[in-house]
């Protein structure tokens, strides 16, 4: 992550005045806003953001102060910048400004805006399903990495003027907590879990929710279709031709099927009601089963001519 010198973007000391920090803003603001700058838009829509977002944090007393904390090198700048990394790969920043901004400031409001420390912030996190797990469903104990505000600084990032030595300034921290959750059966991929009370803490102890957004990782027997299954299952060319009586998988266990004689190679199959359960009311989708009829193989001269005679009558 690198450091953004907010004083040179403006063109400005540290110990500038607030009201000269504005005059400055306002004169760049002018000088690089893209209507004024027909013949480069780009170069001029980068500076002018980059003025908006020193300005962001320059014109705000209580950034201002902890910008100034952060400083620009050494050991302390190293760790903060390691612990905003970290934090910022958890989750999407989308303030519109640069990475070293949405570590260190996003969480601090806008101008005249009320601090996020203060407002009960909802989180959401990935929460990773069997399709076995999807289609019981019922009580599981798992453990989430979770961003939530550092208590010592209460979300600030600074203490006593100084960065927070817990938090290293981002007013976050990533925690391990553990949770006894209900899994709807049929659960889908994409669905929210929504965990009441379980989201940030603010700094006058109200509590956002957590949402859990189930994803569905792969199985190697089985494949989903809304609450349809589909399964491939191997059967020789003579249950084929003569029909038979065969053990398929389903989500709930074995249960036998009969083959059709002379059903075709790739014939797909169905079961009724061996689905996955309708999430949503009751009921159970279908299982649909293609049969892939495998063709024997080493021969013996006896076989051989067998299917020669076979090959012969069918002319």
């Amino acid at each position: 992550m690198k450091y953004k010198n907010y004083y040179e973007v403006l063109g400005v000391a540290k110990d500038t005045p607030e009201k000269d920090i504005k005059s400055a803003y306002r004169r760049l603001a002018r000088q690089w806003h893209p209507d004024a700058n027909p013949d480069k838009p780009q170069e001029a829509e980068e500076h002018f953001k980059e003025i908006q977002e020193a300005y962001e944090v320059l014109g705000d007393p209580e950034k201002r102060r902890k910008y100034d904390a952060l400083g620009g090198a050494g050991s302390d700048w190293q760790r903060a910048a390691s612990q905003a990394e970290q934090q910022q790969r958890y989750r999407e920043a989308a303030s519109g400004f640069s990475d070293f901004f949405d570590a260190f400031f996003s969480g601090m409001g806008k101008r005249g805006q009320e601090p996020q420390a203060s407002r009960a912030q909802d989180l959401e996190t990935t929460l990773e399903l069997t399709l076995t797990e999807a289609h019981e469903g019922g009580r599981k104990a798992v453990s989430l990495q979770i961003e939530d505000l550092c208590a010592r600084c209460r979300g600030s990032g600074l203490e006593r003027g100084r960065i927070c030595p817990t938090c290293h300034g981002t007013g976050r921290l990533l925690t391990t907590k553990r949770f006894d959750i209900t899994i709807p059966r049929g659960v889908r991929e994409g669905q929210r879990i929504r965990l009441h009370g379980q989201g940030t803490a603010t700094s006058q102890g109200r509590h956002g929710d957590l949402y859990l957004v189930v994803h569905l990782v792969g199985d190697d027997r089985f494949t989903r279709r809304g609450d349809d299954i589909y399964v491939d299952v191997q059967v020789s060319i003579y249950d084929l031709v003569l029909g038979a009586e065969v053990k398929v998988p389903t989500m709930g266990g074995e249960v036998t099927m009969m083959i059709p004689p002379g059903s075709q190679n790739h014939r797909t199959l169905r079961l009724p009601g061996k689905g996955m359960p309708h999430v949503r009311g009751d009921g159970t989708g279908d299982q649909y089963v293609r049969l892939i009829g495998m063709l024997p193989t080493n021969l013996t001269d006896r076989e051989y001519k067998l299917y020669r005679e076979l090959a012969s009558l069918r002319h």
